[in-house]
């Protein structure tokens, strides 16, 4: 049962609130009724429905009471027609009805990438169930064969190929567990692999996977010298005098929710999603005279949402605490919050739009069906992305760097790098250990693998090398050439 409003996407469809339903009796508890208008008809029809979630309610016990029957932002798979392709539709249900807190984002990309081979299929006029003898002709290395061509024209990435094919070998893979499809060839050739990589406390583990011959490889290219940190995605510290640039954007566009915003992650390292889940009520303490910061726990239990959900206690100055606290009372942050759905109490978001929505709902918001909702997405932070993207970085191109560049995810490793640059300067100084700097950093970062860690301490001294590298190589170049260009002039 949709809800209002759904919005189609290149054979995507996001349906804001939906909630799986039975047909039943006039009198089976929860009942309710549905008109069929009628339409060459010498009446209406009527028939009665409940959401399948009431089977527990009416005390039936064949179904798991965890066993989630709504959702929000459920993505529909379509035809060229603009019909749900049903047997995607229940995969992508079976899947979701498998997970007690399934992240929604996950499954509008498998939809997204099954909607992508629906239309190869539509496309090609090829029928997903027929598996001929002649390899080539199964519709699994024809998509195998139709991507590889996509990525070496350039049209998509190697990952999104990557992602895509390994979407479809999932789908089938469920299709033959379910007894829904009983192929008369082979889907693929398949063997097994061992992967070797070092766990989080630094050991040798192999793992065993399947691999199969219509899998499409995407190598990972690290390069220690690019100038950014793989710390849950590729990351850029900004250097001084770029953070210098960024505060002065923030005091002259003069948006004070931002500007907290953003000091709040450089000077603590927390992620997006911690930042602006933060309540009211966690920025209303009176600190004692003599702390010079507060240590603060985010994660489960605290109200404040983490990545992969870990604890961990983030570290705010005492200055920047007493600044969220100030906000917290002002009467802009008042005035937001009455506007908010739930109102002005101390568990509200200490950050608010204009017209009181969050700019990213917390977990337990997410999870929680809420039938009223209309919007197609969930508020994962697009508004202060859109923020840095129209005003921000064209404010910093235009004084300072008309290459300027940044994300928000790019202030962690800002903050991961001052403090490290203070570490190393207490190392050099003799006052401290390297062993000691390291294990502060990972700390303070919440690092689960010192592997991580290591990226920071080694990224001045690798960038360093670059420089010195390139200038040398520069002279070196220069040089050569001067001497030609000089016995060039000489023969002419």
């Amino acid at each position: 049962m949709p809800g209002p409003v759904a919005r189609r996407t290149k054979g995507k469809v996001v349906i804001p609130a939906f909630s799986l339903t039975e047909t039943c009796s006039e009198d089976d508890p929860g009942a309710i009724k549905r008109v069929i208008p009628a339409v060459g008809l010498r009446r209406s029809q009527q028939y009665f429905i409940r959401p399948v979630a009431a089977e527990v309610q009416a005390g039936r016990k064949d179904s798991a009471k965890w066993v989630r029957q709504e959702f929000n932002w459920l993505p529909l798979v379509l035809d060229q027609n603009g019909q749900p392709w049903d047997v995607a539709v229940i995969y992508v249900l079976s899947k979701l009805q498998g997970r007690v807190a399934p992240n929604m984002t996950t499954y509008q990309g498998i939809a997204e990438d099954l909607s992508a081979f629906r239309a190869f299929l539509e496309e090609y006029e090829i029928d997903f169930t027929d598996f001929p003898q002649h390899k080539l002709k199964r519709p699994t290395y024809r998509f195998h064969g139709y991507l590889k061509n996509l990525v070496f024209d350039g049209h998509i990435a190697a990952t999104t190929a990557k992602r895509r094919m390994g979407a479809v070998i999932a789908f089938y893979r469920w299709l033959v567990t379910e007894g829904l499809l009983t192929p008369a060839s082979p889907l693929w050739q398949e063997r097994d692999h061992y992967l070797s990589f070092k766990n989080a406390k630094g050991f040798a583990v192999e793992k065993l996977v399947k691999t199969t011959d219509v899998s499409i490889k995407a190598p990972k290219q690290v390069d220690p010298y690019a100038g950014i940190i793989d710390d849950g995605g590729k990351l850029r510290p900004l250097p001084v005098h770029e953070q210098k640039w960024l505060i002065e954007a923030l005091a002259h566009l003069g948006n004070i929710e931002m500007t907290l915003i953003h000091a709040f992650m450089l000077a603590t390292g927390a992620r997006i999603q911690t930042a602006l889940t933060l309540q009211v009520r966690h920025v209303r303490l009176a600190l004692p005279d003599e702390l010079g910061e507060y240590r603060f726990p985010v994660g489960p239990g605290t109200g404040v949402d983490t990545k992969y959900d870990k604890r961990m206690t983030l570290h705010i100055p005492r200055w920047l605490y007493e600044r969220l606290r100030i906000y917290s009372y002002s009467q802009r942050a008042c005035k937001r919050r009455t506007r908010a759905e739930g109102g002005d109490t101390e568990d509200q978001y200490l950050f608010l739009t204009q017209q009181g929505n969050p700019y990213y709902q917390c977990k337990s918001e997410t999870l929680a069906f809420n039938p009223s909702v209309t919007v197609r997405h969930a508020k994962k932070g697009q508004t202060v992305r859109t923020f840095i993207a129209e005003h921000v970085i064209p404010y910093i191109r235009k004084h300072h760097d008309p290459a300027f560049h940044y994300q928000a995810h790019d202030l962690r490793a800002t903050y991961g790098m001052n403090l490290t640059d203070i570490q190393l300067a207490l190392v050099q100084r003799g006052e401290i250990r390297l062993a000691h700097a390291r294990e502060f950093v990972s700390t303070r970062m919440g690092h689960e693998s010192c592997v991580t860690t290591d990226l920071y301490l080694d990224y001045r001294r690798n960038l360093k090398m670059v420089y010195e590298a390139v200038d040398a190589h520069e002279q070196y170049y220069r040089d050569l050439i001067e001497k030609a260009w000089e016995g060039t002039l000489e023969v002419a």
